[in-house]
């Protein structure tokens, strides 16, 4: 009887929650001793979790959480479905990651004047790599700018489809041209992940610089985002020669 006793006792598996943790290794008390950025992706995710399940505790079923999805962009397009759908992950937990989630995208779209000015192409795509990195479509959006290079607005140009053939370079300008801006920057996303410039996103560039000489508008930058890093065309002479 005691064989098989032991034998059960190795096949449960005991529930872990993070009070089982020790007290500095428990994300609340972290958070609270720390502050947020001291924090890992998986270490946030797990105080919205709260608790584990079976074998898990809550940073563990985070951490799976990432891996599955490839990251936070993942989760973020992911939908609220396939969350669910994941062991442990009920409706409610499901839709507390994905609201967080939403306000850190709304976030980084605050007003303008809050913004920093831009001073590199880290700058520029800091302001859309959380948002673009995780869409499934192509999107092309502009960041208009003052002669300080603060951003007066972004505004989407269009989506679905981003090149040449299918992009009237007027597009770009007219909300810039309105703004009486100075300077521009033109972001598009790789729904691959894969941010390096295409032969068309190069004779593209080339086309949107001139219009903007003709203009009186600097073309700053052309920028490609990816999962989780970006390109710069500019800093690549990429269409700028």
């Amino acid at each position: 009887m005691k064989e098989s006793g032991e034998n059960m006792n190795e096949t449960l598996k005991p529930t872990y929650r993070i009070s089982d943790l020790p007290a500095n290794d428990r994300p609340r008390e972290r958070l609270t001793q720390l502050g947020p950025q001291a924090l890992s992706n998986a270490e946030l995710l797990a105080i919205l979790l709260r608790v584990g399940v079976t074998g898990e505790n809550a940073v563990e079923v985070g951490q799976r959480l990432l891996q599955t999805f490839g990251g936070l962009a993942g989760l973020h397009r992911a939908g609220i479905e396939e969350v669910c759908a994941q062991h442990g992950i009920g409706e409610a937990k499901a839709a507390q990651i994905k609201a967080a989630i939403e306000l850190g995208r709304r976030l980084t779209l605050e007003s303008p004047e809050e913004r920093p000015s831009i001073n590199s192409p880290a700058d520029a795509a800091a302001l859309l790599q959380y948002e673009m990195g995780g869409l499934e479509k192509e999107h092309m959006r502009v960041l208009i700018l003052d002669i300080r290079n603060h951003v007066l607005d972004t505004v989407e140009v269009t989506s679905g489809s981003v090149s040449s053939a299918h992009l009237r370079v007027a597009e770009i300008f007219t909300p810039a041209v309105r703004r009486n801006a100075v300077a521009v920057i033109v972001v598009h996303n790789h729904p691959s992940g894969d941010p390096t410039p295409s032969p068309d996103d190069v004779a593209m560039t080339r086309a949107i610089v001139q219009a903007g000489k003709l203009l009186d508008i600097d073309v700053l930058d052309h920028i490609v985002i990816g999962q989780g890093k970006f390109v710069s065309l500019k800093e690549r002479g990429l269409g700028f020669q």
